[in-house]
């Protein structure tokens, strides 16, 4: 395994990061292909084994039980000064007014209870999972920072956003003395490349990490186009992200499986090599439902594609319809 600093901070991450968002009671949230706690435990295990050390969740997956999952299998698992542990807040966690978004009210609530479920006294990175339209960012980042400061946060992230907004938040933090995000978990991978125009090239001037999800478009550039699984039948958002794409896509995942062949290895391996090489992407988040994903992605941190294979890989894709600061 490889380590970095995760963007402009002292902080070592593992160069593959653990997503959480598979672990949890399915009948507690959107995607009935969720694992449970008897199932998720040796992934996360093997994740250790791996030297995988960052892992990341949200209280709103799972209805806050990948959390409380992740939480117990790093507690019996693994040493928590070495463990970087991500978790998210925005989404809504209960009916009723002052049950979402990103008001001082809701973060200084759902950080309490992220903690407990968690069963720690602080997380590594405290992220908002999404933009509140219905907040000033003022309030915002104050919160933030006070939970910082109260030693329940070490560091604090933003997730899919337009570039613009990003941009703002850190201003206002600087603006005001308040700590700053240090890193990005955006949308990204070979059939969604959007972030390239924009927040990309910020975060790279910037000196923040990034941390992209659906490194793998949800398992599209892994197998043959015409395959299916039980998630890719049941997952309504990776349907709404790359199903109105599908002809132009479909060529991609193409090119991918030519040079995974060619090469010998597995089309898994070339997407996040890839990924792995676009800067100034620090560790993708991989979304681990079996032992065998991880055992497969450690490898690509290995692969070296030429430039004429990125080109291969680059040249197909068309502009897309934006769908990460959305979805």
């Amino acid at each position: 395994m490889e380590y970095v600093k995760l963007g402009n901070t002292g902080l070592d991450v593992s160069r593959l990061c653990l997503g959480c968002m598979g672990f949890g009671v399915a009948e507690r949230w959107v995607h009935p292909w969720v694992m449970d706690e008897e199932s998720s435990r040796p992934i996360i295990k093997k994740a250790l084994e791996l030297g995988i050390n960052f892992f990341d969740t949200a209280n709103v997956y799972s209805d806050g039980t990948s959390e409380e999952i992740v939480g117990r299998a790093l507690k019996d698992f693994a040493n928590r000064d070495e463990i970087v542990l991500a978790t998210k807040v925005y989404f809504p966690m209960h009916e009723g007014p002052n049950g979402k978004g990103l008001s001082r009210k809701h973060i200084m609530s759902e950080i309490d209870k992220s903690l407990k479920r968690l069963g720690t006294d602080y997380v590594d990175l405290y992220q908002i999972h999404r933009w509140d339209y219905n907040t000033p960012i003022e309030e915002t980042m104050e919160a933030l920072h006070d939970i910082v400061k109260a030693g329940k946060v070490r560091y604090i992230g933003a997730s899919a956003m337009f570039a613009w907004q990003f941009l703002k938040a850190n201003h206002v933090a600087e603006k005001n003395g308040w700590t700053q995000f240090v890193s990005m978990q955006n949308h990204l991978n070979l059939l969604y490349r959007e972030e390239e125009r924009e927040m990309l090239p910020l975060c790279k001037e910037e000196k923040i990490g990034v941390i992209p999800y659906s490194p793998l478009a949800s398992g599209r550039l892994t197998r043959d186009w015409s395959e299916s699984t039980h998630r890719s039948e049941t997952d309504q958002v990776q349907k709404s992200k790359y199903d109105a794409s599908a002809d132009t896509d479909r060529l991609i995942a193409k090119q991918v499986a030519e040079i995974a062949e060619k090469r010998g290895v597995l089309r898994s391996q070339i997407a996040l090599a890839w990924l792995l090489q676009k800067e100034p992407v620090t560790a993708p988040i991989i979304g681990a439902t079996k032992i065998s994903h991880l055992e497969d992605a450690v490898p690509a941190l290995s692969i070296k594609l030429t430039p004429d294979e990125i080109t291969k890989l680059e040249e197909p894709y068309v502009p897309h319809p934006v769908v990460g600061p959305l979805i």
